[in-house]
């Protein structure tokens, strides 16, 4: 086997047990030979269920493989799925998403064809349990004003050069040429990755299709734990790599968004003019995100306050997460 193995598929895992068997199912569903791939998943020491479906799985599928990380981030579980990877080829998954049956052998021959360094391609995103509020927040993270122009969330209609795709089919090589993962990154490996590969001359592209389906946070709490997180690991990436391309101008403009509201405030205890400002602000947000709520929930027969709940979620916890990085960088 080891001498036919040309795709490694490598998945960092930590507590996936709710989605690592729809995951998996997927991916051997896949219409590539079984025989000339092989699944790294590397597990972050998962205190729930994952290793046991994960060696169910295993009992009757051989090429499944299961690799301890014991620094628990994914830049490290990736890193160690490389240096052990048999295959030419890598690519990289998320246990929070399903991929469609042609999803490994397009990828795989496009990757050939058009001599990429990386190569991904569009991501739908759904949820696991169906409610008013997890239906809400699908459709928040879908839309332009929810998560910005990203190409791979709001659609193509043809093959793009970018500047990220989500996960990724890789050449190993491109590993040899730019590096591996930043291990300093809990969060923002991918996007830091991408940018130092077009940085340095590559070319990553994004494809229509096939897809990828995306299992986002089913509720309020843990949308903004999760958003909280991404922003405040917005600056610390910025300030690790200390290049400002690291990400895009659209991951910053909820920090510029928190950051305008606090300072205006603040002022105001100075000049009452500031308050007046504050309360512009405030007021131009709900009223602009009130009526796109309002517009969505009739278009897509949702709840309009769980709609304008999620847009308020998503945009204030990343905002104040990113506040929170750059006043705790110095601490770090």
């Amino acid at each position: 086997m080891s001498e036919k193995v040309n795709l490694t598929v490598i998945c960092p895992v930590y507590n996936e047990g709710k989605y690592i068997s729809q995951c998996l199912d997927s991916l051997l569903s896949q219409d590539y030979p079984k025989n000339e791939m092989e699944f790294l998943f590397v597990d972050g020491m998962s205190t729930d269920n994952t290793r046991e479906i994960i060696a169910e799985y295993q009992k009757d599928y051989p090429f499944i493989k299961l690799i301890e990380n014991p620094f628990r981030t994914a830049p490290f579980a990736m890193n160690k799925g490389i240096q052990n990877a048999m295959g030419n080829i890598i690519m990289r998954i998320d246990a929070h998403a399903t991929y469609d049956m042609k999803y490994v052998s397009t990828l795989v021959s496009l990757l050939s064809e058009l001599k990429a360094d990386n190569i991904g391609c569009e991501m739908y995103t759904d949820v696991l349990y169906k409610t008013s509020e997890s239906l809400a927040i699908r459709e928040v993270l879908t839309n332009k004003w929810g998560v910005g122009n990203s190409a791979f969330r709001i659609g193509i209609q043809s093959i793009q050069l970018v500047d990220t795709v989500p996960f990724g089919c890789f050449p190993k090589q491109t590993f040899a040429k730019y590096g591996l993962y930043d291990t300093r990154l809990d969060r923002n490996q991918d996007i830091e990755l991408n940018k130092r590969i077009v940085r340095g001359g590559g070319k990553i592209y994004i494809v229509p299709k096939p897809y990828i389906t995306y299992y986002a946070r089913n509720n309020y709490a843990d949308l903004a734990a999760n958003n909280f997180e991404n922003g405040k690991w917005n600056l610390w990436t910025l300030f690790y790599t200390r290049n400002f391309d690291s990400l895009s101008i659209r991951h910053f403009v909820p920090f510029i968004f928190v950051l305008s509201l606090l300072a205006s405030f603040l002022l105001g205890f100075v000049y009452s003019f500031f308050f007046a400002l504050f309360a512009f602000i405030l007021l131009s947000y709900f009223s602009f995100f009130g009526y796109l709520s309002y517009k969505m929930s009739k278009e897509k027969d949702l709840e309009f306050k769980c709609v304008l709940m999620a847009f308020a979620t998503l945009h204030f916890s990343y905002g104040i997460g990113s506040l929170m990085g750059f006043l705790l960088w110095p601490f770090k």
